[in-house]
């Protein structure tokens, strides 16, 4: 660690930092100032900047007391776009870089700020945090359940923080929410349920090319076994490929799980199934546009979601959401900064409105303003220490579950799972799943 990672530790804060509710918009460009007031600057790297990448290397740059230094990318025209949007925002010229790995070398980075396709995101964060950099990972936390586990031990390993960025953890309203239920507001919660709905495209039927002259096709791949250009895989269509991707149930199901996991005070299931399939399109793509999961916990608890990537139609007026079944009644939050209490007979016992617009549909930059509350839950860990909102332990229970149901999906069975660790219980096939292979050259490792 060095002295400047020191003294942004220790340094006295100047400002004192927003509270949640001084973070709410209207929020001026200008008012991102107050997150994390202090002297001293916190140098971010932004790593993978196509679309999620390129909200928040724009979200960072808004704030004052964070300077984005590096831009990191496989795509020369993301990092040119990137590079200039920091500027247009912040007045200054990030450096472009194609390999994070070099610029892990640089001593003048603190964070790492990983939002790459889900293949790298475990292996990246492992990687800059034995560079002794901090790490904000996008969800989800791994691709397979091994990679998870290994993150919790390398953050303990090497001494470093690492946020998970299932944002709604620090959203007000959501978590105002969850504690009224905490308290008891509807009582014993026995059920969770949670949902996406959406209307994709089709991927069609993909075609071997030469790769672009923009893009280093070989480190874009990086940890997977190495497969022939297809021209409709980059830069989003990887997540419906199980080579590279985890589907929709890790892509946006991870969000609200983490919800119903998190608000009913749970960790390792007992049972998993799931079922759907790739119904509506014919091509090449592989995870289920219709996809529900079922999570038992020991008979007591019980989780279910269910994703259509193909069928829009809304739930309970939400195309993102979740429920908590109590024998008292029942809270609904939606995709957006809200809450609903409900009696047993429906009746709406308190109802808290989101202030700032969310569209879950939204690919790169849902709920900018309400983001910025867990960067700044990020540098209150990173200066003083504070309690991470989704530290990495939490981030792999929540993001195993949903990893759970794809091994289901994919083996076509129930499983049986020790809910003392998580792991899967005599089947030898399912297990192959809890890891993933490597290219030669890199595995990742603790």
């Amino acid at each position: 660690m060095t002295t400047r990672r020191n003294f942004i530790k220790n340094v006295a804060i100047g400002t004192a930092a927003l509270s949640i509710e001084g973070m709410l918009p209207g929020v001026s460009a200008k008012s991102y100032a107050g997150i994390v007031g202090a002297s001293e600057k916190i140098s971010v790297a932004i790593v993978g900047v196509n679309s999620r990448g390129l909200a928040l290397a724009m979200n960072y740059a808004r704030i004052e007391s964070c300077q984005v230094i590096y831009i990191c990318d496989v795509d020369s025209r993301a990092i040119a776009k990137a590079i200039a949007e920091v500027e247009k925002i912040a007045g200054y010229r990030p450096k472009g870089e194609k390999d994070f790995r070099k610029m892990l070398e640089s001593k003048d980075v603190d964070a790492v700020v990983i939002a790459t396709p889900d293949h790298w995101h475990a292996p990246a964060a492992m990687l800059a945090m034995k560079a002794g950099k901090d790490v904000y990972l996008e969800k989800p936390c791994s691709y397979a359940p091994a990679e998870g586990e290994m993150l919790v031990d390398g953050a303990s390993k090497y001494k470093r923080i690492l946020q998970m960025g299932n944002q709604r953890r620090s959203w007000p309203n959501v978590r105002e929410g969850i504690l009224a239920m905490k308290e008891g507001a509807i009582g014993d919660v026995y059920v969770g349920k949670a949902w996406y709905a959406n209307n994709r495209a089709s991927i069609g039927a993909g075609k071997p090319a030469a790769v672009p002259d923009w893009l280093d096709w070989d480190l874009w791949q990086g940890p997977a076994p190495r497969r022939e250009y297809k021209d409709n895989v980059v830069h989003y269509n990887w997540h419906w490929f199980w080579h590279w991707g985890t589907g929709e149930a890790l892509n946006n199901g991870t969000h609200m799980v983490d919800l119903l996991r998190w608000g009913m005070d749970l960790d390792y299931p007992s049972r998993v199934e799931s079922s759907g399939g790739r119904y509506y399109y014919k091509d090449d793509w592989e995870t289920p546009d219709t996809q529900i999961i079922n999570i038992e916990f020991g008979g007591e608890k019980f989780l279910t979601w269910e994703g259509r990537s193909c069928s829009g139609r809304y739930v309970d007026g939400a195309s993102t959401g979740c429920e908590f079944y109590g024998n008292k009644g029942t809270l609904f939050i939606s995709g957006g900064d809200s809450y609903t209490l409900f009696d047993p007979k429906n009746r709406i016992i308190k109802e808290q409105n989101s202030q700032v617009t969310v569209d879950p549909r939204n690919l790169m930059n849902p709920a900018e303003q309400l983001d910025a509350l867990h960067i700044q839950n990020f540098f209150d860990a990173i200066r003083k220490g504070a309690p991470l909102h989704s530290d990495i332990d939490s981030g792999h229970k929540s993001t195993l579950l949903v990893q759970l149901g794809n091994i289901a999906q994919r083996t076509g069975r129930p499983l049986h799972i020790d809910p003392e660790n998580g792991h899967i219980l005599q089947d030898d096939q399912a297990a192959e799943l809890w890891r993933r292979t490597y290219q030669p050259g890199w595995e990742m490792t603790l």
